[in-house]
């Protein structure tokens, strides 16, 4: 049965608000002048009442106070023996919990409201540069967008402020390209693509522009290669045209800068009144895509000596089906996201303790889609039962084993283009091109250094257990430990200390 108690915090100032303003009238009616009407005047006898209520109020306030006083110094004494014998063996599952609650999980309002302002800007964005029908010779938007990246999958840690967009172009009217895929070898890195026509081709010689803007002759000679850079830099030029032409509605809220910088086309929304829950600045990452069959997607390689001819594959739409069809397969408080959120969190928090250069292999080894992958690769070889919230100690533990492992391997097999079909349900479909590509290894050999286990310990992974130590987030501080149970301590882990602000000493 759910007893109500009384606030005594909002009651007492509300009590003596009220009995201010009936003393006040009192006041304003016992001063009137002599011309006043009699039929204005207050009855006298109220007077004498009005102050006797304000004492009265004044009386029962102390009387109350003193009594609750009392009851809570009673409640204190009882009380102090267990939360003392509670303190001292605190449940790492409430640990975790109260740490995510506080540092790791997002508002959903707030990230609500971050991507409706960022769909609305986009969608104007693209309405204006759209045609159509594609130009004969320069790209054009196909008039559509694809939300991709954690913010849209639920599983973005600490704020949103960063989105990813992908924006599909149209090929010029009348090229053909044909897409020759780089097979990488047995374990490689993911396969690099490039879009090839050849050199005697009717439609370039009556358009030597755009093949002088757009195409790079490839390593034989025999063909030209569409250039991922300076279709980015047309890319950046029409959304600089297009944001011109739709700025003004969205100045009166928020400041828009556009910037290109590291192959990376940025757009910045900096709120100036209560545009954005909180005052967040978002970051908008648009991204120009090649489209392919089958809802997949070529987008600029930032890997290897040719990056300038070269194109990586994407499969957003894949990735969404897979994640809808896992989604409707858990049970409805299921800790799968909070898993994922938990790993990046840590990874963000292990990176603060790295100088500038482990840092930078931190975050190129442990990124955001080699988690991911790790993490959908368990959701698919663990039952749906077993993702159940009171199980969220198990499941980062198996996640935390599964990161193990790779590392000690240096093999983390993409999801898609990983060789195990078997392990993905039937209704996902890739492009032929893609079907019987060799496997690929999201974990890049020439990162790691000569000794896997030491390399492993340094990023914190290498034991696969995490264990914590009274109190986390209670005035105090907590030691993390990560440690090996095969491995001497001194070379497979160490003591971390995180201070309330999250930051590593």
């Amino acid at each position: 049965m759910t007893v109500y108690t009384l606030n005594l915090r909002v009651f007492w100032p509300l009590v003596t608000f009220l009995l201010t303003g009936l003393l006040l009238l009192l006041h304003r009616s016992l001063h009137r002048g002599p011309d006043s009407s009699p039929a204005d005047c207050p009855d006298k006898a109220l007077g004498p009442l009005l102050l006797a209520l304000f004492a009265l109020g004044f009386i029962l306030r102390y009387f109350f106070k003193y009594c609750f006083s009392r009851r809570r110094r009673n409640k204190r004494v009882f009380r102090e023996l267990p939360e003392v014998t509670c303190r001292v063996a605190p449940c790492r599952k409430e640990q975790l919990e109260s740490y995510y609650e506080r540092h790791v999980r997002l508002s959903p309002h707030v990230l609500g409201h971050g991507k409706a302002h960022v769909t609305k800007l986009v969608s104007e964005l693209v309405r204006a540069g759209r045609t159509e029908k594609p130009p004969e010779a320069s790209f054009a938007f196909r008039g559509d967008f694809v939300q991709i990246g954690s913010c849209y999958e639920e599983h973005k840690v600490s704020r949103p402020d960063c989105f990813d967009i992908l924006v599909p172009l149209h090929l010029p009217r009348g090229l053909k390209v044909a897409l020759v895929t780089l097979s990488c070898r047995e374990g490689g890195m993911l396969p690099l693509c490039s879009l090839e026509t050849p050199r005697a081709s009717a439609w370039l010689r009556e358009h030597r522009a755009f093949a002088g803007s757009f195409l790079r002759l490839s390593g034989t000679g025999g063909a030209y290669r569409l250039s991922p850079g300076a279709v980015l830099h047309w890319f950046y030029l029409a959304i600089q045209r297009c944001l011109a032409a739709v700025r003004q509605p969205f100045e009166w809220h928020c400041s828009l800068g556009l910037s290109l910088c590291n192959s990376r086309v940025m757009l910045r929304l900096t709120p100036l009144s209560d545009y954005v829950c909180c005052h967040i600045c978002m970051g908008v990452r648009l991204i120009p895509a090649v489209p392919l069959a089958d809802g997949s997607y070529l987008v600029g390689s930032v890997c290897g000596p040719q990056q300038g001819e070269l194109w990586t594959p994407y499969f957003p739409r894949q990735e969404q089906r897979l994640l809808g069809w896992l989604r409707s397969r858990l049970p409805a408080r299921s800790c799968h996201l909070k898993c994922l959120q938990m790993i990046k969190a840590l990874r963000d928090l292990g990176g603060q303790a790295l100088d500038s250069h482990g840092g930078g292999e931190w975050r190129e080894v442990l990124s955001s889609y080699a988690l991911k992958t790790a993490w959908l690769r368990l959701l698919l070889t663990v039952p749906p039962e077993a993702w159940r919230d009171h199980c969220f100690l198990d499941r980062l533990e198996d996640l935390l084993q599964n990161l193990k492992e790779s590392l000690r391997q240096r093999e983390l097999r993409h999801m898609f283009l990983g060789g195990d079909t078997e392990l993905l349900p039937s209704f996902l479909t890739l492009p032929k091109m893609f079907r019987d590509s060799a496997p690929s290894n999201l974990l890049k050999p020439c990162c790691f250094c000569d000794n896997e286990a030491a390399y492993a310990a340094r990023l914190g992974l290498a034991g696969g257990r995490l264990v914590r130590k009274p109190h986390f987030l209670s005035g105090g501080r907590e030691n993390v430990q990560i440690f090996s149970r095969d491995q001497p301590r001194l070379e497979q882990g160490r003591d971390i200390s995180i201070s309330r602000t999250g930051h590593f000493s």
